[in-house]
């Protein structure tokens, strides 16, 4: 008999991704064809939501409009809508959007099993059907955040920030090794708070250590830290370790004094400074991401200058950054005037970004020449596609190789490539 299809749809983040898997995995076993993220075709469909800021809450909500627009054509027999967005939204989506059968929150995938007639299986807690390539996943270490910063709706959405026990995440990465990965990109909300629930100390850097020591780990790269009370322990892990990446994800959002104050991040402009450079100094050849927001309310011409001014002083290898939205229920939602213009704010983000574009070239310029690891990722066109140490997937730049220099070079194994030339963004090399 065929087997009834469920297509998942994951709106969002490399978090939502994780918990889109571990369902998926749940609905394998119990006996679903599953597919994600393709043209959906069978009777069923999940839409995991994302409720971060603006532009992803409307991309979430069109996703779900499209699929119930395919309910009422007769296309698809069932719709199902989790994660961030419904759980944040919940009866308001409910109310607004009848077409969808059952809204679920974002820990509760467990009941929609049971809505569609099944149990979770919590002996494949830790299984997952991998949506990534199959050398490289990403390990979640904890869900939720402790941190209060003032524009931020994490919080409201996932709680309290709360770790995975360390023995739990080393069988997973155990398991995940044996189904063929071998980078681990390690996300959490925040990462660098990791521990202090369970142990009463920032564990991260054990954490790190025991992940590294798991045969068939190749890469562990850093996702998501924050700048206050930086747990320092973690660097010397970083320098000394070879299959940890020299990459950090850290999130700066601001350098002026007055804006960090405003947003509640907990740190000064010095301190920031100073970070930067322990990071540097510390793990020499790290490549640090960021992301940056402009348009906070009060956020002055002098703010944003000294913002250009740090970013050149700090040449942040990656960089991402966004204008601000203000998201209901958050400090500076009810307490703040949202005073700059969109317009300011959208020239600002443009002339932020030109700079950073600038940065980056220079940064990949300066590689040409170099020898660098790489693991391909895909084939595409005339190319094998891949990345270094310093490439997270999606967010990052990449390494092309032409076929006919990519020698025995494969998808999912690690070539040594010459760099032979670079655009703004990405480099061009052959296999040595």
């Amino acid at each position: 008999m065929r087997k009834p299809r469920v297509d998942i749809i994951t709106m969002g983040c490399s978090k939502n991704l994780v918990d889109s898997e571990h369902l998926m995995r749940q609905l394998q076993l119990s006996g679903f064809d599953v597919h994600h993220d393709e043209e959906p075709t069978g009777e069923i469909a999940v839409v995991n939501t994302c409720g971060f800021i603006g532009d992803a809450k409307e991309e979430s909500i069109q996703m779900i409009l499209e699929m119930a627009q395919r309910k009422e054509s007769g296309q698809l027999k069932h719709l199902y809508v989790m994660g961030c967005l419904s759980q944040r939204y919940f009866f308001e989506l409910r109310t607004e959007i009848p077409e969808v059968d059952k809204f679920y929150g974002k820990f509760d995938f467990n009941n929609l099993l049971a809505d569609l007639g099944k149990i979770y299986q919590p002996a494949f807690r830790m299984e997952r059907c991998l949506t990534t390539p199959s050398h490289h996943a990403y390990l979640k270490i904890s869900e939720g955040c402790n941190r209060k910063c003032a524009y931020c709706a994490i919080p409201i959405i996932t709680g309290k920030h709360k770790s995975r026990p360390a023995e739990e995440i080393v069988a997973e990465v155990q398991w995940l090794v044996k189904q063929g990965v071998r980078e681990f990109n390690v996300i959490a909300q925040e990462l660098t708070y990791y521990g202090l629930d369970l142990y009463g100390r920032r564990a991260i850097a054990e954490l790190v250590q025991r992940i590294s020591d798991v045969p068939g780990v190749d890469w562990i790269r850093l996702h998501y830290a924050y700048p206050t009370d930086f747990p320092m322990e973690l660097l010397s892990v970083m320098r000394e370790r070879e299959n940890v990446c020299k990459y950090l994800d850290i999130a700066l959002q601001h350098i002026s004094d007055s804006q960090l104050k405003a947003m509640h991040r907990h740190t000064t402009s010095a301190e920031t400074r100073a970070l930067v450079e322990k990071l540097r100094s510390e793990v020499p050849g790290i490549h640090l991401r960021t992301t940056f927001m402009v348009g906070f309310p009060g956020e002055s011409d002098a703010d944003f200058a000294e913002l250009l001014d740090f970013v050149r002083w700090a040449r942040f290898e990656r960089m991402g950054a966004f204008a601000y939205s203000p998201e209901e229920g958050t400090y500076s939602f009810d307490k703040y005037t949202d005073d700059v213009p969109q317009d300011v704010k959208q020239n600002r983000l443009s002339r932020l970004m030109r700079l950073q574009q600038q940065i980056s070239s220079e940064v990949q310029e300066a590689k040409v020449g170099e020898t660098l690891r790489v693991i391909f990722d895909r084939a595409e066109g005339d190319y094998l596609v891949g990345r270094t140490q310093y490439d997270s997937p999606e967010v990052d730049p990449e390494v092309l190789v032409r076929l006919a220099d990519a020698k025995d070079a494969a998808v999912g194994h690690f070539s040594e490539v010459r760099v032979d030339s670079a655009d703004d963004f990405d480099l061009y090399g052959h296999c040595v």
